[in-house]
């Protein structure tokens, strides 16, 4: 006899072993019909400064075990949480490890990055202000990966300092709001948050009736992905234009690899 779901759809979650937000971030964004299953990551050092090196050791690093602990939950659709990660390795490197886990865990996969593309296309935006906590050299790798998908990157904000796992993990939504504005410029069609750990999507609302611009932040990006993905409602008012913007899809049918009896 099969089991009857509890809930409609279950997204499986891949998260840095040290990221504190971005499971709240998506209990924040989730509707009722979603169950979260979430497995850590490791690949990198929690006591160095998430550099380029850093980010890239954790993109590339073995994630087989991982996967088979999540591939356990028969998930609908599966979230690759860290932003850098393959930022930092580039397009093709994305798409090959998104490859890798869809077919591993049957499932489809949205990481952060390809899913700010996403959101970012979705809404006819070529020209973004581009903020986050990385250092330098890895806001500039990240910068390439969205000029190589046609999107311009025309003004941008670093933090002050250099800010390690738990800082990144500490700034504030007001920090975040200042950031995000300090990036903005008269340019820029919407403002870009990039990193899972980093409180942006309580900082979504201000920011846009601020600057009144649309504001893409990667936890955002990769649920507006993942509910059209699902065929599940959106979150209501306070996470964006992303969502409020576009239709709420209505839920039909049965899901991929799921009874919903």
């Amino acid at each position: 006899m099969v089991k009857p779901r509890r809930t409609r759809a279950r997204i499986g979650v891949l998260v840095p072993f040290t990221n504190t937000n971005l499971e709240p971030d998506l209990v924040l964004l989730s509707p009722p019909e979603v169950s979260l299953h979430a497995t850590r990551l490791g690949g990198y050092d929690a006591s160095e400064v998430p550099d380029a090196s850093q980010m890239a050791d954790l993109g590339s690093s073995d994630i087989q075990e991982p996967l088979r602990l999540l591939a356990g939950i028969d998930p609908d659709v599966v979230l690759y949480g860290c932003t850098s990660a393959t930022l930092a390795l580039g397009p093709e490197f994305d798409r090959e490890l998104s490859d890798h886990i869809s077919e591993f865990c049957g499932a489809r996969t949205i990481t952060a990055a390809s899913a700010l593309v996403h959101a970012l296309r979705h809404q006819g935006i070529t020209q973004i202000a581009f903020a986050s906590p990385y250092v330098s050299v890895l806001n500039d790798r990240a910068i390439r990966f969205l000029t190589d998908a046609s999107i311009v990157t025309v003004s941008r904000a670093e933090v002050s300092g250099i800010l390690d796992n738990e800082g990144q993990g500490r700034m504030t939504p007001e920090q975040v709001f200042d950031l995000g504005r300090r990036a903005d410029s008269s340019r820029a069609e919407a403002i870009v948050l990039s990193c899972t750990d980093m409180r942006a999507v309580e900082a979504i609302d201000a920011l846009e009736k601020e600057t009144g611009k649309p504001v893409i932040t990667s936890n955002q990006a990769m649920m507006f992905q993942a509910l059209s993905t699902l065929n599940l409602p959106f979150p209501g008012k306070g996470y964006g234009r992303l969502f409020t913007e576009n239709a709420p899809p209505k839920a039909t049918g049965a899901l991929p690899g799921g009874d919903l009896s």
